[in-house]
């Protein structure tokens, strides 16, 4: 490993982010900020993994049936198994927002139903204001690429094309859904390594 990541790593080792929602967006998501070494991800979902998941979640076959939450703190402990995963297996409320994320660095949204996600933006924004918050909308379909864009409103951004509403005839497929994770996962690197410098000897 290089002098660089390295000191990348021992910097983020440190840091906290908070994850609502294990689906596509928030199993990805959670894989990319593990692998680059974030110390701490407190990670909330109440479903458990089914077949139709698989197309574009960080799971595999021979977890389904067990809670999403239970199966990606597995997979991470695989990949770094001194990462502190939280996971908590229960459906998402205000309460439960405000109690389970209060010490995050950084809070992402990746829930698949638009109403959760309204729910879970408006707590965060009117509790931490001053707190990164990065959501993301238009994520169906395939294609499109050039119309993923990102919309900052101070220290909330939104990510997506803000109009691939999924339903029947478009479903959320792999790619699509595992570029909107790795752009939530590298906004949260831009707002973490905020002030970070590198050590030369």
């Amino acid at each position: 490993m290089t002098q660089a990541l390295v000191q990348i790593r021992e910097f983020l080792s440190k840091k906290t982010v908070g994850i609502a929602g294990a689906g596509g967006l928030g199993s990805n998501c959670a894989v990319a900020l593990a692998r680059t070494g974030v110390g701490r991800l407190i990670i909330a979902d109440f479903d458990a993994l089914e077949p139709s998941n698989l197309n574009r979640q960080y799971y595999f076959r021979q977890q389904l049936g067990i809670p999403k939450v239970l199966a990606l703190k597995e997979n991470i402990r695989r990949i770094d198994p001194f990462i502190q995963v939280d996971a908590f297996t229960v459906k998402l409320n205000p309460d439960t927002i405000t109690q389970l994320y209060k010490d995050c660095d950084v809070l992402i949204e990746a829930f698949d139903k638009a109403e959760m996600k309204q729910m879970l933006i408006e707590t965060a924004l009117s509790h931490w204001p001053d707190r990164p918050l990065i959501a993301a909308s238009g994520l169906a379909g395939w294609g499109k690429t050039e119309d993923i864009t990102i919309k900052r409103f101070g220290n909330f951004v939104l990510a997506g094309d803000d109009i691939s509403e999924t339903h029947e005839w478009n479903p959320p497929l792999g790619p699509r859904v595992s570029i909107l994770a790795g752009m939530q996962a590298n906004l949260a690197l831009e707002f973490l390594l905020n002030g970070f410098q590198f050590k030369k000897s």
